[in-house]
């Protein structure tokens, strides 16, 4: 008698193994590094431009096709709705973030970014946690990478930020 494997491709893997979080957000459960620099950017970004900008993390997005949460968004400041606050935002922020997480590749974040300038985003930056470093999009061609002893500058949002706090 002859067995035959069923082959499973990495994709049926991954929706095995995928958490709820991972399925609500559509991308992987953050680790220690990821969680830590997304809170070292709020704070870096809330002390310096709290005044300017409503800074505020895993908003879903109304992207097409399927929405998209990015990690960090930046909105002009302006009064929260507490009372009929939609699910999914239908106005681009100014900025997205995103942390590459280690089982997502640089092309899945450029991919993102797309969306994000398609969306309407003015600025999206990516943050690559093995490099110490921020690609800073101003469209989808054109980047800035800043390395964790270098002042990030975002000449779209005028934001400036000093790595060294980021990548602690």
């Amino acid at each position: 008698m002859e067995l035959v494997a069923e082959r499973i491709t990495e994709k049926e893997t991954q929706e095995i193994v995928l958490s709820d979080y991972e399925i609500e957000r559509g991308k992987p459960m953050p680790n220690l590094t990821h969680g830590s620099l997304q809170a070292n950017i709020i704070v870096q970004i809330a002390l310096g431009y709290a005044n300017e900008y409503r800074i505020a993390s895993e908003v879903a997005l109304a992207t097409q096709p399927d929405g998209t949460t990015p990690d960090i968004v930046l909105y002009q400041n302006r009064a929260l709705n507490f009372i009929n606050e939609a699910a999914k935002q239908t106005e681009a922020p100014l900025l997205t973030i995103e942390i590459v997480s280690p089982s997502q590749s640089i092309d899945e974040m450029i991919d993102k970014a797309h969306q994000y300038f398609d969306f309407g985003v003015k600025s999206c930056w990516i943050v690559v946690p093995a490099m110490k470093g921020i690609a800073v999009y101003h469209d989808k061609e054109n980047f800035s990478f800043f390395h964790h002893d270098e002042k990030l500058t975002d000449s779209k949002l005028m934001i400036e930020l000093d790595l060294k706090k980021i990548f602690i």
